[in-house]
């Protein structure tokens, strides 16, 4: 297929898929999970979205593949066992969102992308920086997608063991990383494609089924039976085929992005 493109953009480390052509087209941006694939070049691997006519960025997380610390995972775990929220899940979003502008200016840069509004992708923990790209910036977007999103932080919490002790300022981020309660300011921006793995965690499956209620058309659910959380395979740090479900959910992107590319100018 397509030969990725390596690099960094702003410091954060990408896996570029080009259109078939090479040439001038819009962007789309991910943002990987942190379960398989838990890098840049495997959820490009895993998610690859071949057919679209677009240039395909996938975007590093924090401490994640290129920019993991001495080659493996010890130091996100020890974070989450830190502080599941202030130590781990909120500081990586955060940084994941800021560090974009510079590294969407970077991309613009290295690549032929257009300079029209970009589409964004995330997976599980990366669909909170979608999701606060389109609530909480004005980067101009023309359609967004999430798999298996983290859309309200406080559910991603409760999935860690025992009771999180929530104090007021850990209280204040989890509220401002709810995206049922930014639905208005989401559908504001661009439509949003909310895909759902059957046998996702349930509290993450009803929030994804709240938000696209929250949402109304022309934002969608795309339900995938048989999926899970992960879209990989352990370890899912490097590139590996794509799996048979990972490739129902690459189809479901395709076609979403598809439909809205007429927004990308």
């Amino acid at each position: 297929m397509y030969s990725p493109i390596t690099g960094t953009a702003a410091g954060v480390p990408f896996t570029a898929l080009p259109p078939a052509d090479n040439g001038s087209a819009p962007l789309i941006v991910t943002w990987h999970m942190l379960d398989p694939p838990r890098s840049n070049a495997a959820f490009a691997a895993s998610l690859p979205m071949n057919d679209l006519p677009a240039w395909r960025v996938h975007l590093g997380m924090p401490m994640c593949g290129a920019r993991m610390v001495d080659g493996s995972t010890d130091a996100i775990v020890e974070l989450m066992h830190k502080d599941a929220l202030m130590s781990f899940l909120h500081p990586f979003v955060r940084q994941a969102t800021e560090e974009f502008p510079a590294a969407l200016a970077s991309i613009r840069a290295q690549l032929p992308v257009n300079d029209g509004p970009i589409g964004v992708l995330g997976g599980s923990l990366g669909g909170a920086v979608a999701l606060r790209i389109l609530a909480d910036t004005e980067i101009p977007v023309f359609a967004g997608a999430v798999v298996n999103g983290a859309i309200r932080m406080r559910s991603v919490v409760d999935l860690f063991p025992g009771d999180y002790p929530y104090d007021a300022a850990s209280e204040k981020v989890v509220d401002s990383l709810d995206f049922v309660a930014k639905a208005d300011a989401i559908a504001s921006r661009a439509p949003l494609l909310v895909v759902s793995g059957e046998l996702d965690h349930p509290a993450l499956r009803a929030d994804a089924f709240q938000l696209v209620e929250a949402l109304g058309e022309p934002s969608e659910l795309l339900s995938i039976p048989e999926l899970a959380h992960p879209l990989a395979d352990e370890p899912g740090i490097e590139p590996a085929p794509q799996l048979p479900l990972a490739r129902e959910v690459d189809a479901g992107l395709t076609t979403w992005f598809r439909r809205h590319l007429a927004g990308a100018g």
